[in-house]
């Protein structure tokens, strides 16, 4: 069972600018709901957080599993294919590791931008 959920999913120039003979990256916003890894009583991970290695702290609940914000937000490209020898749930190369509250305060046009960054940084003209 993955801790994931998608958010959301656009295409961007693989190359992280665009001209006509671009081929397109898919990127995939992958949330990670406030329960996981939480040290609230009765989520299950009370004595220790097995995902505190590759994501942003964990977030107290209201005993429901719910929290203002999401635990993190974690933007990948290309496959969704996760896993490293440390943990199954790991991406071995996300563009973005966000906090909740860090993905709720960013603009669009902020996250664009980074995206875009990240993707020409990997594949440098």
């Amino acid at each position: 069972m993955s801790i994931y959920a998608t958010l959301w999913s656009l295409k961007f120039p693989a190359e992280g600018y665009s001209n006509a003979k671009d081929e397109w990256v898919e990127v995939i916003a992958q949330a990670v709901p406030p329960h996981i890894g939480s040290p609230t009583p009765g989520e299950g991970y009370e004595d220790s957080d097995p995902f505190a290695a590759f994501l942003p702290p964990a977030v107290e609940t209201d005993g429901q599993g719910s929290a203002p914000f999401m635990r993190a937000v974690v933007i990948v490209a290309g496959a969704r294919a996760k896993g490293t020898p440390r943990s199954s749930q790991e991406y071995p190369d996300p563009l973005l590791v966000l906090s909740g509250s860090e993905y709720a305060a960013a603009t669009f046009e902020k996250l664009l931008q980074t995206i875009s960054e990240r993707l020409h940084h990997r594949h440098p003209r």
